[in-house]
């Protein structure tokens, strides 16, 4: 036995790395290993041979368990020490431009059309994620038997079997958020409404969560006319175009009446969207004038005050400005992309100094 702890402290000792560490240990106190052989010819012995050889042995075994852990931690420390030395940091140099955070293209986008309708006097509204199903879709005038309010389609908060509160959801858009706004600051009124918002959708062009922003203006003389003007200069700024041409078509939506579908002149070019031109057109947008139970839904008398609403998805707007084409990529938190698609966090976009540079 002092030829077998001589033998493997010694070993122990000259190891170089973990894994030489490893082998040492199953050649002495694996289930084959020496010590554990010498343990079986116990049975062999005598009980006054066993007495002596048995309490030897387990001693040899828990000395050289213990050079094998000191080694081991000794043999980390070694590598710490070499990792800390060849991977040191200096605090005091000037960032790397690699290291710096990029904007999401989604944040850019919500800035950029924030500035926008800042500029037209539009103040930002926002409001909880959680709604009530009343102002969800009872105050927008959407019926108990409309298809959006179907489980397939809306996320519905789980209830107790005798829970008799009102129904929970998550918001299907950000138009409740004009309902609280009525609510608080009454008419004359004029706010957006960016966010985010869920439905239970998922593909190349829909997700579960995404975003939207819903424009509100009320006041005793509002038209269309203040609508597609607003939406005209919108998109002029968002796009960076001298000009557009807006096609409004007649559409439904429960909450505006009349309705309309808003699409804009573009091209597809070789291959690339060209805002403002072109003989093709494309939807960004709906819209309308507030249907009065709505108006009445925010406290606000309808026979007094009128006003329009619109709401477009913030997600889109951005793939087709920076030509993104996959709406999945958004979620996906890949670095890569955020690199090639982000935007430098401190230059807050404008109309005077630009929107996207």
């Amino acid at each position: 036995m002092d030829d077998l702890k001589a033998k493997y402290l010694g070993q122990i000792a000259d190891a170089g790395d973990e894994a030489a560490l490893e082998a040492i240990r199953v050649a002495a106190v694996g289930k084959k290993g020496e010590v554990a052989l010498k343990m079986r010819e116990l049975g062999k012995m005598t009980p006054e041979e066993r007495q002596v050889a048995g309490p030897a042995l387990n001693a040899l075994k828990d000395e050289i368990n213990s050079a094998l852990s000191a080694k081991k931690a000794a043999l980390a420390d070694a590598a710490l020490d070499e990792r800390l030395r060849t991977e040191w940091l200096d605090v005091t140099l000037p960032v790397r431009p690699s290291r710096q955070g990029s904007l999401h293209p989604i944040s850019q986008a919500s800035e950029e059309l924030t500035a926008i309708f800042a500029e037209m006097g539009f103040a930002v509204a926002e409001g909880p994620r959680i709604e009530t199903d009343w102002y969800n879709f009872d105050a927008l005038n959407i019926p108990g038997h409309h298809p959006a309010r179907a489980e397939m389609d809306t996320f519905y908060m789980h209830r107790d079997e005798g829970d008799n509160r009102p129904p929970h959801v998550l918001r299907t858009h950000t138009s409740p958020v004009q309902i609280r706004s009525m609510e608080k600051t009454g008419a004359p009124i004029r706010v957006i409404c960016p966010g985010g918002v869920y439905r239970a959708d998922y593909d190349q062009t829909h997700t579960p969560m995404f975003h939207q922003v819903e424009g509100l203006a009320i006041d005793k003389d509002i038209s269309m006319a203040n609508l597609k003007w607003v939406l005209e200069e919108f998109v002029k700024a968002f796009f960076e175009v001298d000009g557009v041409d807006l096609r409004f078509r007649a559409s439904h939506f429960p909450f505006t009446e009349p309705s309309a579908e808003v699409d804009i002149r573009c091209s597809w070019e070789g291959g690339t969207l060209k805002i403002g031109e072109g003989d093709d057109w494309l939807e960004i947008l709906g819209s309308g004038m507030v249907h009065p139970k709505v108006i009445a839904a925010g406290g606000i008398d309808p026979d007094e005050y009128q006003g329009f609403a619109f709401g477009m998805g913030i997600d889109r707007i951005a793939m087709l400005k920076y030509g993104i084409p996959d709406l999945r990529a958004f979620f996906e938190s890949d670095l890569r992309w955020l690199r090639h698609y982000g935007f430098a966090a401190l230059d807050m976009p404008n109309l005077h100094g630009g929107l996207s540079r």
